[in-house]
């Protein structure tokens, strides 16, 4: 079951990067520029981030299986919209309605970790369930590489549609059951029609995901999970425009073949990842007499966030910027980011799940919402920032921006159980 959630929550962001290998090709067939593509991918992750404080509450409600099956399915439509767009204003809204549905597998493959993994466990799950959001960022761009060297960008999205079509098959049979406890919807019995929208719409209404940040550790929780995600889709995205002039290669597919080491990073860090996590969470329930703290989990993120990937980004930045290690340094250093971030995520999507249980999936998706916005930005403010300031500087802005969220994150470790009981008692 963790194989096929991590299979569908691959598409969303292997949709969001496919095509930055092929921007060139699409901006030159709908006569613009790889900016204003990178503007549509910017708003493609936007839409991603808005769309769970939709899709938290909503599974919630009806449950995880049949948002699981209605998205999938609007996934597949639009994929094929996608393909079939005859110009850049089609291109845009299908590409918008795409993300819109796609984040739904992200954030209910997260919540079904939560309904059937004990808390000690939870984290060794995520870290194979994430395998599949993490390596598809990462092997994007490859494969839109190979595609659009042999043939044209629009076959990206119908591999999309084949993918995504197959995903939907999978949400109709037994291999993907029902596993949230209880559906709200099921208390509604015998209320009228018009008492039935009234409370459907407190249940499922988004302003209960935003109202969560009134604590203080969902908030650090979302900050450092975005200034992972910020230094992921800012890496990722002007990897055609940075290396290729540097590195004088010629085409999609020479340029694509670097994203794998990042995808080789993440596929390596989910082997150890999310075991490190439990492994901290354990030891320090032993420490404590057999007590649970959540903000133990956060504990084995700290040292990878705050130290291992800025150290990496900075030698990667100034690497490429006075042109000094050549390829194996960009390389090796895109590699042990990847690893390093697959010891970040699952601890932290793995607290949003242990911090307010019985709220697992809104929490997420609050998580989702300030992560994919700081996405947005990045996807959106990388190129012209490479272009005025360069890489070793946008890279130098990237790292403080992780360790000052790394600072937060040590903070919510030794105060964050004090912030929740402050707010409780409201």
């Amino acid at each position: 079951m963790v194989a096929l959630l991590s299979f569908c929550s691959f598409l969303s962001p292997v949709s969001s990067t496919s095509v930055l290998a092929a921007t060139p090709e699409v901006a030159r067939e709908y006569g613009t520029n790889g900016t204003v593509i990178n503007v549509v991918n910017a708003v493609y992750m936007f839409t991603m981030g808005l769309s769970p404080v939709v899709w938290g509450p909503t599974s919630e409600v009806y449950g995880r299986r049949r948002v699981n099956q209605v998205t999938a399915m609007l996934f597949f439509a639009c994929s094929i919209g996608t393909a079939l767009a005859p110009n850049l204003a089609a291109f845009f809204v299908f590409r918008v309605l795409t993300a819109f549905e796609g984040t739904a597998f992200i954030l209910v493959g997260s919540a079904c970790i939560g309904d059937i993994y004990r808390p000690t466990e939870r984290a060794t799950a995520l870290g194979w369930f994430m395998s599949g959001t993490l390596i598809g960022p990462a092997l994007g761009p490859f494969i839109g590489g190979i595609i659009v060297t042999y043939a044209s960008w629009r076959v990206i999205f119908w591999l999309q549609a084949g993918l995504s079509g197959l995903a939907a098959l999978f949400t109709l049979t037994p291999l993907l059951p029902e596993t949230i406890h209880h559906r709200k919807v099921d208390d509604l019995e015998g209320y009228s029609p018009r008492q039935k929208m009234t409370v459907l719409w407190g249940m499922i209404n988004p302003v209960r995901v935003l109202r969560l940040f009134v604590y203080p550790n969902l908030v650090t929780a979302s900050l450092a999970s975005s200034a992972v995600i910020w230094n992921m889709y800012s890496l990722l995205t002007p990897i055609r425009y940075v290396l290729n002039p540097r590195f004088h290669l010629t085409t999609p597919m020479q340029s694509g073949l670097f994203y794998l080491a990042p995808g080789t990073g993440y596929l390596m860090g989910t082997l150890v990842g999310g075991r490190y996590a439990d492994h901290v969470v354990k030891s320090w329930i032993a420490k404590r007499d057999g007590v649970r703290v959540p903000e133990d989990r956060l504990r084995s993120a700290v040292p990878f966030m705050g130290v291992v990937i800025p150290a990496c980004l900075l030698v990667y930045g100034w690497g490429v910027e006075k042109e000094a290690g050549g390829i194996p340094l960009a390389v090796v250093t895109l590699f042990v980011q990847g690893v390093a971030q697959l010891f970040c995520f699952p601890s932290l999507n793995t607290y949003c799940l242990d911090v307010m249980q019985g709220r697992g999936a809104e929490v997420i998706a609050g998580n989702y919402f300030v992560r994919y916005l700081f996405a947005c930005a990045a996807t959106a403010c990388v190129l012209p920032a490479v272009q005025g300031i360069g890489v070793g500087w946008f890279s130098t802005v990237s790292a403080l921006f992780l360790m000052g969220s790394t600072a937060a994150l040590q903070a919510t470790i030794w105060w964050g159980k004090s912030w929740r009981d402050r707010v409780d008692k409201r």
